[in-house]
């Protein structure tokens, strides 16, 4: 099984990065790679930090019973052997996109209680799509094969606020353990 060298999940067809020509990368998964550049400028520490959010789906899939810290540890024990983390810092390309710091600002501006959005990660529509009630029926509003800007922060409470922005608008929504329970707070047009 091949693994993306840069955040370290398995890689399949479905979940592979672009290059420059945009022709499929076969080294870098679509939320690490994009158009021939990595889609966040991370330290080794910030990706395993980023990634340890997925605890429960790598438990999931091994069997295991990890807590966020013990898979970010195990993360910072693999990832010296993946080659993003053995490239020399000028030879790393990134996307530093400017519209990431216009959606920051953006979210931080709609002023909910409990959500301040410090970083933003592109992430796959079909990852983040989730299902609200709305009017009786069940309803996505996002597009599976799109990519968004994003993040999920915790609240004190352990729900979560989740965020998906595109040049179109900005969705907030709110959820539970695994999704569970998905509200939406707010579609802002753009």
């Amino acid at each position: 099984m091949k693994f993306c060298q840069s955040c370290g999940m398995p890689l399949s067809n479905e979940v592979l990065g672009t290059n420059a020509d945009g022709s499929k990368s076969d080294e870098y998964c679509i939320y690490c790679y994009k158009d021939g550049a990595f889609t966040g400028n991370f330290t080794m520490e910030e990706m395993a930090e980023y990634c340890s959010m997925f605890v429960e789906e790598y438990n999931k899939n091994t069997g295991k019973n990890l807590t966020c810290c013990e898979y970010k540890q195990e993360l910072l024990k693999f990832y010296p052997t993946l080659k993003r983390w053995n490239l020399p810092a000028d030879a790393i390309p990134h996307a530093d996109h400017p519209m990431k710091q216009v959606f920051i600002d953006e979210v931080n501006a709609l002023g909910i209680p409990e959500l301040h959005v410090s970083n933003l990660y592109i992430l796959q529509g079909a990852f983040i799509n989730q299902s609200y009630q709305i009017n009786g029926n069940e309803v996505k509003l996002l597009d599976d094969n799109a990519s968004y800007w994003g993040n999920q922060i915790q609240k004190k409470d352990g729900r979560c606020y989740g965020i998906a922005c595109c040049e179109h608008y900005i969705l907030v929504s709110e959820y539970g353990k695994d999704g569970t329970d998905a509200e939406l707070i707010i579609l802002k047009k753009r």
